[in-house]
């Protein structure tokens, strides 16, 4: 909304995240898309509040009463979601209005992503909330997710019943990063609120890094953005957050020709890039160049300590890949630990030559015993205390037995007086690669799809390491 916002309308944005209760206006008939499937999704999600199906053509709805419309519900509704041609809109939130509902979630579309009548529309309904001290999030949006509550509002049919629970923040610009979008089912560190801003008519960026600053359940914050609506207030929050919590943000329109594309996405005019990445080193943002990175780097800051320095341990099966790590690692200011002599004497006592400042492990593979010899080797280089970070290199061979010994050798790190550990697998096996993946994110170590990435998250962790010690 324009102008400034209340203290007491800011609050009211736990109202998304934490309603008592929540009404869904729309269609209702059963199938892919609707309030049919944003109630059997809050169903099966485990959500213990109230429920209010409201379409007059329904009695009942999954087992719960229906109302005709916002005003016949008797009780005190905390959340209100809208799916419902745009015309009616303005309709609803006036309803809204008189029962004293001050959240509401408009997933409708067509409005100043489409034309100017949706414009006016949305001009309309930013007026009627204004008034009511109603927030919004969208339109045009997927909508939220809190995986503490099992509210999970998904308006399309996700497939799975629960996203996992963690202390990952994803917020967006793009219903991209909601459940029905990307197999959060499947992830082994869980997350802890999702949010599309849609058009961003009235909650926005800066409303959001103000509600995670104060969420204990959040420890990163992840943003995907096309624009951002104040740039001073966004710099002033994103800095005291960032001071806090690792920040870490993707914008697109850095062309002028996807400027150009956004604003025919969510209506919203993109920031001049070198603006916005000068606000970023000022606020100590973490700026992502990809899109799986909005997913994949978080886990560092999620799953693991933030590294006490800069200085690089490697253990790898192929010294290519420890050489190209090392050219990665100079991009964040990494350095190659040097080995302190009482660790490279008993690597060397465990297979000859073997304590370099890479640890390849490429001779001892040749052994008989080599399983053994690994769990020496990686407990032997995380006892040097020359090294702040670990980067882990792993092959899994095309036989189960291994992924079984690497999991009991990693069972026994978590009791470790831990390094930041990054690890990336490699084999013959993509299932086996992806049961041990999953069964060591799930002891907390991350694994990472490529080694440039790997490589990436223990810079980026060390960088913002570096930058909290130098503001304490």
């Amino acid at each position: 909304m324009e102008g400034e916002v209340s203290e007491s309308e800011r609050s009211a944005l736990s109202l998304f995240f934490e309603p008592q209760s929540v009404a869904v206006v729309g269609s209702l008939r059963e199938g892919y898309f609707g309030g049919y499937v944003v109630i059997k999704t809050l169903l099966n999600a485990g959500f213990e509040g109230r429920i209010y199906p409201v379409n007059p053509s329904y009695q009942e709805v999954l087992g719960l009463k229906a109302y005709p419309s916002i005003k016949e519900i008797p009780e005190k509704i905390d959340l209100v979601l809208i799916m419902i041609n745009r015309r009616f809109v303005p309709n609803v939130l006036r309803e809204c209005a008189g029962k004293g509902i001050k959240a509401v979630i408009v997933v409708a579309d067509g409005f100043a992503e489409r034309d100017e009548e949706g414009a006016k529309l949305q001009n309309e309904i930013v007026e009627i909330a204004r008034k009511a001290g109603i927030r919004i999030i969208g339109p045009n949006t997927a909508g939220i997710v809190n995986s503490a509550n099992g509210l999970t509002p998904d308006p399309y049919e996700p497939g799975y019943k629960k996203v996992k629970s963690g202390t990952v923040a994803i917020c967006a610009q793009t219903g991209m990063i909601n459940p029905q979008a990307f197999p959060y089912a499947d992830l082994h560190y869980g997350v802890s609120k999702i949010c599309d801003f849609g058009n961003k008519c009235d909650v926005d960026e800066c409303d959001l890094l103000e509600y995670l600053e104060n969420d204990p359940a959040t420890k990163v914050i992840t943003m995907y953005l096309e624009s951002i609506r104040d740039g001073r207030r966004f710099l002033e929050i994103s800095k005291r957050v960032a001071a806090q919590k690792p920040v870490l943000i993707l914008k697109s329109g850095r062309t002028k020709e996807g400027a150009k594309v956004s604003a025919s996405h969510t209506g919203a005019l993109a920031v001049d890039d070198q603006i916005f990445n000068a606000a970023c080193k000022q606020a100590g943002i973490i700026r992502l160049e990809k899109f799986r990175e909005l997913f994949e780097l978080p886990k560092i800051f999620s799953l693991q300590p933030l590294p006490k320095g800069n200085r690089l341990g490697m253990v790898t099966f192929t010294g290519g890949v420890g050489v190209l790590a090392i050219d990665e690692g100079a991009k964040y200011g990494l350095s190659v630990a040097r080995l302190s002599p009482e660790i490279t004497k008993k690597l060397n006592a465990i297979f000859p030559d073997l304590g370099k400042s890479v640890v390849d492990i490429g001779p001892p593979m040749a052994v008989n015993n080599y399983m053994t010899i690994y769990s020496e080797i990686l407990k032997t280089v995380l006892e040097d205390g020359t090294i702040d970070c670990l980067f882990n290199v792993i092959w899994t061979s095309p036989f189960e037995d291994f992924v079984k010994e690497y999991v009991k050798f990693y069972k026994e790190m978590q009791g470790y007086d831990q390094k930041t550990i990054a690890t990336w697998i490699y084999g013959p096996s993509i299932p086996l690669i992806n049961a041990l993946s999953s069964r060591m994110e799930d002891l907390g170590f991350p694994v990472f799809s490529d080694l440039e990435i790997a490589i990436k998250a223990l810079g980026i962790a060390y960088q913002y390491s570096n930058r909290k010690k130098g503001e304490e």
